[in-house]
C-alpha cells in the first residue's frame, strides 16, 4: 500500500494545487498561469513536477493546448476542494477575529430566494448587521458548480444528477408551485371560462430541456393529456421572460411565489386563473460534501432555513 503522505514528501506543495485547480476550471494552461499571476513557463514547470512528484500523467497536449488526463482530473478535483477549504479557513479566522462581521455568498433557485432567501436576509440586516452578502439566482445544475469551485458558501435548491459524491442536500425544505402569468390585456386572461386547451394556441417561455422546470412542466401536461406546448424560445434568464412576456402574448410558466409578487392591479402582467396542478421537486440547502460552513454564513443559512415559505 503507498504510503498516504508520499505525495508530501516528495514535494507536492501548494502551488501545485492552486495550479491544478485553475485549469480545472479554466481548461487552458495561459489562463489558468494567467489567474495565478505565473508567467507559462513557470506554469508548464509546475506542471512537469506534478508529474514528476506523483509518477503519473496528468495532462496530455492536444492542437489547441492541454487536456487533463483521468488522474489529472482526479488530482485537480482533489485540488479544487483544499484550496477552497483553505479559502473558507482564511474568512473564518477573519470572521472569529472581527467578531460578528463577514461576507456570504448564497445562491438560490427562484422560487425560495424570493420565499426565503430575502427574508433572512431582512432579518440578517438587524441580527447580523456586520455581515454582508450577495446572493446568485439560477437553476440547481449552475449553483451546484458554483459550490464546487467554492464561489458560494451554500445554495438553496436541488441535487442535480451524479453530485451525490460531491455536495449534501438538507431535509426537504418546501416544493415550489408553479403558475402561468402573462401580460396584463392578453385574450386568455379575460375569457369567462379558461379551459387548458385555450393555452396550446400560445408560446410558452421556458428554460431548455433539460432543466427541472420545462421537464416538469411539460410530464405534468402529458399527465393531462395535453401535447407539449409550442416554445420558440427557450431561456432561464427571468429578466429576459418578464420582458418577453410583457411585449408578446407569451406564456411563462413560473414559481408561484414569483408570480404573486409581480403580478397585481398596478402589475403589466396577471396570473392566469387556471391551476394545472404544476410543482417542481421539493429544494433544500445544498453544501459542499464535509465542508464546513463560516461563522457568518452558518449564521445565515440557519435564518434560511428557519424562515417559513410563503409559496
Amino acid at each position: 500500500m503507498q504510503d498516504p503522505d508520499t505525495f508530501l514528501r516528495r514535494g507536492l506543495k501548494l502551488s501545485h494545487l492552486r495550479l491544478l485547480a485553475a485549469l480545472a476550471e479554466t481548461g487552458q494552461l495561459t489562463l489558468a498561469a494567467e489567474r495565478l499571476g505565473l508567467a507559462q513557463p513557470a506554469a508548464s514547470r509546475l506542471l512537469a513536477e506534478v508529474e514528476r512528484i506523483t509518477g503519473q500523467p496528468v495532462h496530455t497536449r492536444t492542437g489547441r493546448g492541454l487536456t487533463l488526463t483521468p488522474m489529472g482530473h482526479a488530482l485537480a478535483h482533489r485540488a479544487t476542494r483544499i484550496v477552497t477549504e483553505l479559502r473558507d479557513a482564511e474568512r473564518e479566522m477573519a470572521e472569529i477575529a472581527n467578531g460578528q462581521s463577514g461576507h456570504v455568498r448564497i445562491g438560490s433557485v427562484t422560487g425560495p430566494a424570493l420565499d426565503r432567501v430575502l427574508p433572512a436576509l431582512r432579518t440578517a440586516r438587524l441580527a447580523l448587521p456586520a455581515v454582508t452578502a450577495e446572493v446568485i439566482v439560477a437553476p440547481s445544475d449552475f449553483l451546484a458548480q458554483q459550490l464546487l469551485t467554492g464561489r458560494i458558501d451554500f445554495a438553496i435548491g436541488r441535487m442535480p444528477d451524479g453530485m451525490e459524491g460531491d455536495l449534501s442536500l438538507s431535509a426537504p425544505m418546501g416544493d415550489e408551485p408553479v403558475a402561468l402569468m402573462v401580460r396584463r390585456g392578453h385574450r386568455l386572461a379575460s375569457l369567462p371560462r379558461l379551459a387548458p386547451d385555450d393555452l396550446m394556441a400560445f408560446d410558452w417561455v421556458m428554460p431548455g430541456p433539460d432543466a427541472l422546470l420545462t421537464r416538469t412542466v411539460i410530464a405534468r401536461l402529458q399527465a393531462l393529456g395535453l401535447p407539449t406546448p409550442p416554445q420558440r424560445l427557450s431561456t432561464s434568464s427571468f429578466l429576459l421572460t418578464l420582458a418577453l412576456i410583457q411585449q408578446s402574448n407569451a406564456i411563462a410558466p413560473l414559481a408561484r411565489a414569483v408570480c404573486d409578487r409581480f403580478a397585481g392591479p398596478d402589475s403589466p402582467y396577471v396570473i392566469l386563473p387556471l391551476d394545472l396542478g404544476i410543482t417542481v421537486a421539493p429544494y433544500g440547502l445544498l453544501t459542499r460534501q464535509g465542508a464546513t460552513l463560516t461563522p457568518a454564513a452558518a449564521r445565515l443559512a440557519a435564518l434560511v432555513t428557519a424562515g417559513e415559505s410563503g409559496g
